[in-house]
């Protein structure tokens, strides 16, 4: 985990009738904010996502996907695009998660976005225009402008969770931390 220096809930997901539910597929993350003042320390928010076993869903993640770790080791987490100062049009940053490639092994995912730390103590309000969106094809599954926790350094956005029948189900978990990026990547499973 070195090197990451740099409430509210309900289930959705794509559901069908009966046993016939595919759950949620591919997901998209795309997370945007405005750039510094000209002058000021640049505004880093990176995401962040955790991969949990279905032996232990809520202690050490079993891997993580950032900034400095772009893609998971099966390939089904990926970082596309990453800022380091929030310029630029459109999404920030962007992550790709395809959880029906996700291994048996796995029963939960948990994304969340940490400010980066570096040109002093940084919050949610801080950063002018957050914003995180998480959707499966053109369905908007969680949207959040981090105003609930605009006195935290860091926040889990969406939890992924495995039923017992294999199908994901998408969590809305908007949780604040206090806590630097190396910190949070290590407790953000824990909620």
């Amino acid at each position: 985990m070195s090197g990451l220096n740099k409430e509210t809930s309900g289930n959705l997901g794509r559901q069908a009738s009966g046993s016939l539910s595919k759950g949620l597929g591919k997901v998209k993350v795309s997370l945007m904010w405005d750039p510094s003042p000209l002058g000021m320390p640049d505004h880093d928010l990176d995401i962040i996502a955790g991969t949990y076993s279905a032996e232990d869903p809520h202690g050490k993640p079993a891997y993580l996907v950032h900034f400095d770790q772009r893609l998971s080791p099966d390939g089904t987490i990926n970082l596309n695009r990453d800022s380091r100062t929030g310029a630029g049009f459109g999404a920030d940053e962007v992550m790709t998660l395809e959880l029906d490639r996700l291994s048996s092994s796995y029963a939960r995912v948990v994304v969340g976005v940490a400010i980066q730390q570096n040109g002093g103590h940084k919050t949610f309000g801080d950063v002018p225009n957050t914003g995180v969106q998480v959707v499966e094809g053109y369905t908007e599954l969680v949207a959040d402008d981090f105003s609930g926790v605009a006195g935290a350094t860091a926040a889990t956005v969406v939890e992924f969770v495995r039923d017992s029948r294999g199908v994901w189900e998408c969590r809305r978990a908007v949780r604040g931390f206090d806590a630097d990026p190396e910190t949070f990547a290590a407790v953000m499973g824990r909620a």
